[in-house]
This record gives C-alpha cells, structure tokens and sequence, in this order.
C-alpha cells in the first residue's frame, strides 16, 4: 500500500531538488524528497566549486549540498534514500514505486540530473576530483599555467578545450579516429587556436599520477598501431557526454533524442498535468549548480500554482 498521499514529491537531491524542496518547504507543501542513488548528485565528486554566488572564498561539493538539504529540512521537508525503478503519472495522484515502497503525490517535481559518461577505466576513477574531471567551466581555473588534455570529438569537446585555453598554457584534444564529429563552425575555431593541439587515432590507456600529487600525464594507445606512448599533462578533461536519468520515464513523458526531458516554453510544466522536471534531467546546454537550482526554484513555484488550482 502506498504511504499518506503528499502534496509534493521532489525526485533528486542535487542543486535543483533541494531548491525544489527549499521552495516547496516554505510554501508549507511538506515535500518528500527521494535522493535517488547518490544523494546530493554530480556536485558531491566535485571537490571545489568557486562559482556558486554567496560562497567568497569557495566550497566543496558535498558541504554546499549538506548546507541546502538543513536548510530544506529547516523549512518541513522529509528525506528518504531509495532509487525509483518505475512511475505512475496517469490521473491526478502520481504512484512513485522503490523497491517494496511506494508513495503518491498531487505533485511531482523530477531532479534526477544526468551522469557523465566517463571511460571506465581504474586510473580514472581514482584520480577523479585530483586532477581528473567531466566539467571544465566548474574545474578549469585550477589548471591556471598547466598542460590540460580533453578527450572527446563532438561540440562539448571543443567547447570545453576551447574554454580551457583561458587557463592552460596548452591543450591537448585526443580524439579515438581521424575526424571529428563537431560542427564546423566548433572545428575552425578549435584549429584556429594557438594552444590546442589535437591528438589523432588515440584512447586513454592509462591516467598517470596519484590522488596527492595528481595527475602527471597520460598513456595513450593508437587506435590503428596499437602503439602506446605517454603525454605529459596535469589535468584530464573527460567531453565525451552525458545521459539524462530518465529511463523510468521512457514512453511516460516527452524526451528529446537523447533523451532530457521535454518542458514547456517559459515553465517546468512537462507533456503531463502535474509533473515538472528541473536541472540537468531537462538541461543538456548550461548544467550549472546555480542554473539547476534557478530552476528548482521555478519548478517549485510551478507546482504550487498548479495545487492551488
């Protein structure tokens, strides 16, 4: 049996659920949030973020999330750690199914962000947050002067090596064949650039370095030779994409090919009545902390006006 029917159920609990949830709160709705696999999202490997307004001096990932969830939980809203393996949007009570549990709600508000697509491989895991990262706009100003390599070959790729180029003194795009995917107006001002260099037939063997000394270089092998050979950089940018978690959602709500959520013009309002999505689950462009929680705060208002209707 479903637990007491709530007003509003906020899925995620990264910047834009726990904005959800801060808004939600202090409209008195007594939202449930659902934190999903990993609570406080994408920030919480991010050691440093220094692009958050209100924070001078910086703050880590997991204490920026630990300070948003008291101040949620300040304002009346409720936390539960369970992964959602399936939905019920039809009708005017929304059915929220984890594992054994179930929930219903008037209102639901989906934050369940996107996950960088990473190479999978040991060395990369372990040096991630030390010099290894999937974000250059929140991670590049620490690699002021330093050598940086980018892995990737579509428009995220050149954008982020390009954006690099402000802090590194060279960049390297290390591309798996002989061609790019990005589009050509991203190419011409990537090969126009002085700092980038590109790196062809290549894929990460290996990430040199270690967790308190960070990352030392690259060993990479040749997609045609096999050949392997190292390049020496201090920082490894992983541009090779991101995928929406929305799965639960597949034939459910309107998605783009692949696979964000559709929301309405100017809203958070999604293809059906009373659900809305916020941050990076509908946001493939900025995937900012602070874009993400500007629109769980709308998303939060959004369903607000939606219950007083």
């Amino acid at each position: 049996m479903p637990e007491a029917v709530r007003n509003v159920i906020i899925l995620g609990s990264g910047p834009a659920g726990l904005t959800a949830a801060i808004y939600a709160g202090r409209a008195d709705l007594q939202p449930l949030v659902i934190e999903g696999i990993q609570p406080g999202g994408q920030l919480m490997i991010t050691t440093d973020v220094e692009n958050y307004p209100g924070f001078e001096h910086g703050v880590t990932g997991p204490d920026l999330m630990e300070v948003m969830k008291k101040q949620a939980a300040r304002f009346g809203a409720e936390f539960v750690q369970a992964a959602v393996d399936r939905v019920e949007l039809g009708g005017d009570l929304k059915t929220i199914f984890a594992g054994k549990r179930q929930w219903q709600c008037r209102a639901l508000i989906i934050c369940t962000g996107a996950t960088a697509r990473w190479l999978g491989i040991e060395s990369e895991e372990l040096l991630k947050g030390h010099g290894v990262s999937a974000c250059a706009t929140c991670d590049g100003f620490f690699f002021k002067n330093k050598v940086i390599a980018v892995i990737g070959g579509g428009d995220t790729a050149l954008e982020e090596a390009t954006f690099l180029t402000k802090f590194g003194s060279k960049v390297y795009v290390i591309h798996r064949r002989d061609e790019l995917r990005a589009s050509k107006a991203m190419q011409d001002k990537a090969f126009k650039n002085p700092k980038i260099e590109f790196v062809w037939n290549s894929l990460v063997d290996e990430v040199l370095g270690a967790a308190d000394k960070g990352v030392t270089g690259l060993r990479l092998k040749n997609t045609k030779t096999g050949a392997l050979n190292e390049l020496e950089c201090q920082g490894l940018f992983v541009a090779i994409g991101h995928d929406p978690n929305t799965k639960v959602f597949e034939g459910i709500l309107d998605m783009d090919p692949r696979g964000y959520l559709l929301v309405q013009n100017g809203s958070t309002q999604t293809n059906v009545p009373g659900v809305f999505a916020a941050g990076d689950v509908a946001d493939h462009k900025y995937r900012q902390a602070v874009t993400a929680a500007g629109m769980g705060c709308m998303a939060a208002l959004d369903a607000e006006r939606y219950l007083s209707h």
